[in-house]
């Protein structure tokens, strides 16, 4: 067994095991390692010492039934593992800048710390070659597009602290409350029949420290609505990483994350280096929709 394989044995087992006692000596016992070198290797692969992240990937857990206004907040606490209310008010406060109380009342998109999936810094796939691992099916082609493509949609601007890394950050999801105003104003946009959805990142006229998030719909060339902002994928060849989840939820967040991710090891690995702008490509955005691609601007390294 690699040294990868023991930790991820002991990220699952956190995962099954996260709303009950878990105590490092388990732990080391599960990967077949000593104390000392388990907590040192898990903190260089998790990039978080372990009590940090079993805390991190509690608060996951907690954020979804703090939407039901019927249960107590002390029950939510107790059952994802938290010893009392003032602890896990403290640590989510941390997390994510407001109180448990204060979420349950204004909800919004959090960003959560991911559950590490070690297997894709270890793999590497050719093109045309699907990857299956921990519920994510993704495979990487180049496509081609001869005349560009445009979107018109909305934006917002985003701090990058609190974002990045991907599946890593806690705090507010900023991105998706962009999704949410574009989701909101859609039904306004004149919309190619059966077009896609995008999100991408870019600098933007913004100030240090931030980025442009745009999120829009597919458009016919030549349409004008002053309204909202257009987005133009210009015509040339991409890289394209397509994946698939077990849901939409899982898709738009866990997904893409390990997509995007993983992205970055393959580009490199194939002597490849990406342009500034990296967009998500949906094709249903609908709850049904488990698909989508990030099409990535690549060249050779030189």
């Amino acid at each position: 067994m690699h040294a990868w394989e023991s930790i991820q044995k002991t990220l699952d087992f956190i995962e099954t095991n996260i709303n009950e006692e878990i105590d490092i000596e388990q732990l080391a016992k599960e990967s077949a390692l000593s104390v000392f070198y388990y907590q040192r290797l898990f903190s260089r692969l998790v990039k978080k010492p372990v009590r940090e992240y079993i805390k991190l990937r509690r608060l996951a857990y907690a954020c979804k039934p703090l939407a039901d206004k019927q249960r107590r907040i002390l029950d939510i606490a107790l059952d994802c593992g938290f010893g009392s209310h003032e602890t896990f008010t403290r640590a989510f406060k941390e997390a994510y800048k407001m109180t448990p109380e204060e979420y349950r009342e204004q909800p919004v998109m959090l960003n959560q710390f991911d559950k590490p999936d070690l297997l894709l810094n270890y793999t590497m796939i050719d093109e045309g070659v699907p990857l299956i691992s921990d519920g994510l099916v993704l495979e990487f082609n180049r496509k081609t597009i001869l005349q560009p493509i445009f979107f018109m949609g909305v934006t917002g601007i985003i701090p990058i602290a609190g974002q990045m890394p991907l599946g890593e950050a806690t705090g507010v999801d900023m991105p998706g409350e962009v999704w949410e105003k574009f989701h909101q104003e859609k039904q306004l946009i004149s919309k190619v029949r059966g077009g896609r959805e995008l999100g991408v990142a870019y600098l933007g006229d913004v100030p240090e420290g931030y980025f442009t998030y745009f999120a829009g719909a597919e458009i016919a060339h030549g349409t004008e609505d002053t309204r909202f902002v257009k987005w133009e994928l210009p015509a040339r060849e991409y890289i394209v990483c397509g994946f698939e989840a077990e849901n939409f939820e899982q898709l738009v967040t866990v997904a893409v994350n390990k997509a995007v991710k993983y992205s970055g090891i393959w580009l490199e690995k194939h002597g490849l280096t990406m342009e500034a702008y990296s967009p998500e490509m949906y094709y249903d955005s609908s709850p049904e929709g488990t698909y989508m691609e990030l099409w990535m601007p690549a060249s050779e390294q030189k």
